[in-house]
This record gives C-alpha cells, structure tokens and sequence, in this order.
C-alpha cells in the first residue's frame, strides 16, 4: 500500500530534516546577527513541520492507512 498522502508525508519530514541541517550549517556560516535570525527562524519552522508530519503519520497508522513496510526515513 504506497498512498500518495503517505508519500508526501515523508517528503515533509525530509523537509523539515534538510531544513535543520540548513540551519547547522547556516548558524556554523553566519558573519551577522541578521543571519541568526534567519537560521533560527529556519529551525523553528522545521521543528513545526516535523511536529505536525510526525502526528499526521501517527494519525495514518491508527487509521491503518500507513504501510510500515515502506522504507521510512522517518521511523529511523
């Protein structure tokens, strides 16, 4: 069973994963505090998207919707 929903419930939370690393190397980059800003506005929003994918994909597997054989990058 592989939902398009399901897929694009993982490419969120591969988003939201480069976005953390965007803000790592950012921050790690940064010459200015408008830069911080930035980075730790990056953050906040990854750590929003990856919240709400992560209870969505939750919602799916008690609907029996979510196929956990499927190679999950989020389940690691």
């Amino acid at each position: 069973m592989n939902r398009e929903c399901n897929d694009n419930i993982r490419r969120a939370l591969k988003a939201a994963t480069d976005l953390v690393i965007l803000a790592d190397e950012g921050e790690a980059a940064m010459e200015d505090d408008g830069c911080g800003v930035l980075y730790g506005v990056v953050r906040d929003c990854a750590y929003k998207i990856r919240s709400e994918a992560e209870r969505e994909r939750e919602a799916h597997k008690a609907r029996g919707i979510w196929d956990s054989s499927d190679s999950d990058l989020a389940d690691s």
